[in-house]
């Protein structure tokens, strides 16, 4: 399953690609994940809260950067990820590039995913919708953290991971830790 989705984010794309691999800054951005453990430069391990209907999901998700390219501002993730209880599992490769917009940076976001187990019930039908909508949450609080009216001494903000409806949770929990840049591994 193929599903591609995009947000426009007030700052030049340097700004926006130093915030958006900065994995401590914007994982508050994406309710109901939660980064565990940097592995290495380039992978890292997360928990993913998901909620559909009176189902209650939890995913631990092994996730590596493939690619980096600072200067075209583009990066590739693989994700393995497996329901704590067995109920299923999930791979993906997601692709990210940023370019310039006419008010900012445009984030463009292409995610090839395949569900296995119970959990390709639960969410094939919702995942493109949810994505789209936790795409626009993960958006709106990037543009907050870009604003540059906010004052430089205001303390941060820190969001307790909560469970959101929808198995499009997994992926915006990965889409926001492609943007970790690391050291050489490109």
């Amino acid at each position: 399953m193929r599903i591609e989705n995009a947000f426009d984010v007030p700052a030049s794309v340097d700004e926006a690609w130093r915030l958006l691999n900065d994995v401590p800054a914007v994982v508050p951005c994406m309710p109901g994940a939660e980064l565990v453990e940097v592995v290495g430069e380039n992978a890292w391990k997360a928990k993913l809260h998901v909620k559909l209907g009176p189902i209650a999901l939890q995913f631990l998700a092994d996730v590596t950067r493939e690619q980096t390219d600072d200067a075209a501002h583009r990066a590739v993730l693989a994700v393995k990820a497996r329901e704590a209880k067995g109920r299923g599992s999930a791979e993906a490769t997601i692709e990210s590039a940023l370019s310039a917009a006419a008010e900012g940076t445009h984030v463009a976001l292409t995610t090839e995913l395949a569900l296995k187990g119970a959990v390709a019930q639960y969410g094939r039908g919702v995942v493109a919708d949810v994505a789209s909508r936790l795409t626009d949450q993960f958006a709106d609080c990037i543009a907050k953290k870009l604003d540059t009216a906010a004052p430089a001494d205001a303390p941060p903000t820190v969001a307790e991971p909560a469970p959101i409806g929808g198995l499009g949770l997994f992926f915006g929990a990965l889409w926001r830790s492609l943007f970790r840049r690391g050291g050489g591994g490109r």
